[in-house]
């Protein structure tokens, strides 16, 4: 037996290699010795070794290991490239932007040091096995040291060490087949020698460069079947967004911080949040964002301000003299006063802007990588920061206006260098508006939702990758816990006059034009779009009877994103829809999900209807909760960050209606099972954590792994959890024995011909109080169990854990 305890990372021994487990402050977990085994028997799988031993189901789509290697040890084709689970993260929301939104110009976002090219790599690799077929490639660099570099990575990969051409300088390729390239060489000789749809994939690196002419000859020349843009910073100083130029406004993916800390690509954070003494209430606020010149009128020339921030580095920084600091200010005027400011204070410090000359910026730049500047003061991004991995001090010194735009600041000193322990970043929190939101940053930081952040704010955040701090002074402690508490709960009022203002029928472009997110308007109580709606002017009528009891039950539709349940569900949803009785199957069991999801009890009172139709002709009536719930699942689906995996072989001739990988609620598994119905037993009646479905001789497991919902106390001891992208361990109930029927069932549900389904949420609720869904993670097998009431088996999923599921749900990092 191995025991982890309260906050420990250890080492196990798995034949001759070694599992790190680590785990959260609290939390305690014990693996057997079999479960060590399974461990070593899923290491030894890889989708370029022998065929794993799990089971295959139709329609499978090719997925990359955790950690998994392309290559053995050496240089070239023979180096070691290994996938990380935030670079698969990344891989599976670009399968869903192709395969469900049929998007095939794709921005992958990323901080210098991450591996996007060899994420770029991978998902070439997997093209051409969905292709089966050679891929014509052209990867374009701006740099001649980008070029081959990018080649190697892609050798490495494919395991071919003559992959690719390059083309620069005076050489030329001979086969026009893969081709590295930079973007100068590629339109001053060869642009008009090639095709525009010669290239199948084409990929460009450093694509926040694609506003240049050069770029934009190219990008306008060639009709490839996809391209791949790769950026660090999507967001530029210029104001150009590339992701709104080029990508429909849509970044395909970005590398979640925690994912991509928690595997080791990234340098830890002690980030300090200092109080502030700057009141920014006053500053204008226009589309989203402070005002940029009403808010440099503000922090330009503000010298109590500036004084705080050199105290700050002098009582933070380990060793300020030989620190290289970045500070990210709104305007040139900001940058040159607080160069001129840290000057005055003895530091070596600069600014640096887009008015200054190329030559002169490439020399701060230089100086500053030479240790020659202690701290360079940027406007907006500094994007030469990316070639300067030893920065080391962050001084965010403007407000960022979006996730995006913080994580794009805080890219730029996370990438790691030798003798380079952690990021310092300083950040200075003062007074801000109603609008702007403290908890982006923090999210970002932690990955936790609205409600649970405040609890790890006023806690010291307990929970944290390794090496990593967070530290707040008390007054700012309130300042970003009073910020985040006035947006949890929704305003109506607040958004109904910015509806008002917009003059905006449709959900998708209100939350577009104002910047919310679909949970936002459903947190305050009784508010909804269509209540909204009618408070701005903007819907005539008054409400029907029975529509506000339905409205209440719109929340329970937020998860709603797969594509077979979307359709099925706005079918229902529309002016004229089929009676239930004309429906095939599988359609009235996707009807009767509906049904449920709207009436858990069986209709506005307890089993009032007494028939499905019933329902659904009342339903009818209801024309503006149709509608938004209509509004509500297409942007769901417009959303959705997973590809539908089938769930095939259940049900008999009619395959049950779910979907792997997808979420649902208590109302609709107990209905997709066949085990919900008028006048039998209702979906709100079921409490328990297991449910035996006779008519598809089928388990379902439901799985709450953080069951404490704060998350952190220090009794907490985690039941269920992952040990491997394919295994799971799960204790049952208390009263199960290995004896028992049941508990034989669990151990020989292949040769009695029953399925074990596993489905699983991280707490139990959601930020807006309802019930969190569950995620289906697909068939399991028995592996292996211990103990008995309880016992605690271990479980081999069919398919892996989605990279985001594994990073809360796995101990093993």
């Amino acid at each position: 037996m191995v025991t982890v305890r309260s906050g420990q990372t250890r080492t196990v021994p798995v034949g001759d290699a070694t599992v790190r487990l680590r785990t959260a402050r609290g939390a305690v977990y014990e693996l057997t010795a079999g479960a060590v085994a399974a461990i070593e028997q899923r290491d030894g799988e890889s989708d370029v070794g022998p065929e794993s031993s799990t089971r295959p189901t139709p329609g499978d789509r090719p997925e990359p290991r955790r950690d998994e290697t392309a290559a053995p040890n050496g240089t070239g084709a023979d180096t070691a490239v290994v996938m990380r689970s935030a670079q698969r993260s990344m891989l599976e929301r670009l399968d869903t932007a192709r395969d469900i939104h049929g998007r095939h110009r794709n921005l992958l976002v990323a901080a210098p040091g991450t591996g996007k090219t060899a994420i770029a790599a991978f998902d070439y690799k997997r093209l051409r096995q969905k292709h089966k077929r050679d891929l014509r490639l052209l990867f374009v660099a701006n740099r001649t040291e980008a070029l081959h570099q990018s080649r190697r990575t892609y050798q490495a990969v494919l395991r071919d060490a003559d992959f690719g051409e390059t083309a620069h300088g005076g050489a030329a390729p001979r086969h026009w087949n893969h081709v590295f390239t930079t973007v100068q060489a590629l339109v001053s000789r060869y642009l008009d020698q090639l095709a525009p749809d010669h290239f199948d994939v084409i990929v460009i690196d450093e694509f926040h460069q694609a506003t240049s002419l050069m770029y934009r000859r190219a990008l306008h020349h060639f009709r490839p079947l996809e391209l791949i843009g790769l950026t660090a910073t999507p967001e530029r100083a210029d104001g150009k967004s590339i992701q709104d130029e080029f990508f429909d406004g849509r970044i395909a993916a970005e590398m979640r911080l925690w994912e991509a800390l928690e595997n080791g690509m990234l340098c830890p954070f002690h980030y300090f949040g200092t109080t502030d003494s700057t009141d920014l209430r006053a500053v204008e606020w226009k589309r989203g964002a402070y005002d940029i010149a009403s808010l440099s009128s503000v922090l330009s020339g503000n010298e109590a301000r500036a004084r705080l921030v050199v105290k700050a580095v002098r009582e933070r920084v380990a060793n300020p003299s030989s620190m290289r600091g970045l500070g990210f200010c709104v305007s040139v005027a900001h940058a040159d006063f607080m160069a001129q400011f840290f000057r005055n204070a003895g530091f070596k410090a600069m600014a640096l802007t887009a008015m200054m000359p190329a030559d002169q910026r490439q020399q701060v730049r230089s100086s500053f990588k030479a240790g020659e500047l202690q701290v360079i003061f940027s406007v907006g991004h500094f994007d030469e920061g990316v070639g300067i991995p030893e920065v080391d001090t962050l001084l965010m010194l403007r407000p960022a206006h979006s996730t995006t735009d913080f994580l794009q600041q805080l890219g730029v000193g996370l990438r790691p260098a030798p003798g380079k322990a952690v990021l310092t970043v300083l950040d200075f929190i003062g007074t801000h508006r109603r609008e702007y939101r403290c908890e982006n940053q923090f999210r970002a930081l932690t990955n936790l939702t609205h409600r649970r952040l405040v609890d790890h704010i006023e806690h010291d955040f307990p929970q944290l990758p390794t090496g990593c701090q967070i530290v707040l002074e008390e007054t700012a402690k309130r300042i970003v816990i009073e910020n985040i508490k006035g947006h949890v709960e929704g305003n109506s009022t607040e958004m109904s006059r910015e509806l008002a203002q917009y003059g905006e029928p449709k959900l998708g472009r209100y939350l577009e034009e104002s910047g919310r997110e679909l949970d936002e308007l459903y947190r305050g109580k009784g508010i909804s779009w269509t209540g909204l709606l009618r408070r701005a002017g903007l819907l005539e009528g008054d409400a029907p009877e029975g529509e506000a009891e339905l409205l209440r039950r719109v929340p329970a539709f937020l998860h709603v994103d797969d594509p077979k349940r979307v359709r099925a569900y706005t079918r229902m949803l529309e002016d004229d829809p089929p009676l239930y009785r004309e429906l095939d199957e599988q359609d009235q069991a996707y009807a009767r999900m509906l049904f449920f999801q709207l009436w858990p009890l069986g209709g506005p009172a307890r089993e009032s209807f007494t028939g499905y139709q019933e329902g659904f002709t009342e339903l009818r009536r209801q024309h503006a909760v149709r509608s938004e719930l209509r509004q509500v699942l297409a942007h769901n689906l417009a959303h959705t960050e997973h590809a539908p995996i089938s769930l095939l072989g259940l049900g008999g001739e009619h395959d049950v209606p779910l979907t792997i990988h997808a979420y649902y609620s208590r109302e609709e598994i107990l209905a997709a099972l066949g085990q919900a119905e008028i006048g039998g037993l209702l979906p709100a009646d079921f409490r328990e954590g297991v449910k035996w479905c006779e008519s598809v001789k089928t388990d379902a497991l439901f799985i709450t792994l953080e069951k404490d919902e704060k998350g952190f106390s220090p009794q907490t001891r985690r039941h269920d959890y992952a040990l491997g992208e394919t295994l799971f361990r799960w204790e049952s109930q208390n009263q199960t024995s290995e004896t028992s029927s049941r508990g034989l069932r669990y151990q020989n549900h292949v040769e009695m011909g029953t399925n074990v389904l596993l489905f699983v949420r991280r707490y139990k609720s959601t930020d807006i109080g309802s019930a969190q869904p569950w995620m289906l993670l697909g068939p399991a097998e028995y592996v292996e169990h211990t103990g008995s009431k309880p016992m605690a088996i271990i479980w081999r999923l069919r398919h892996r854990l989605p990279a985001d599921v594994w990073s809360y749900a796995s101990i093993i990092r």
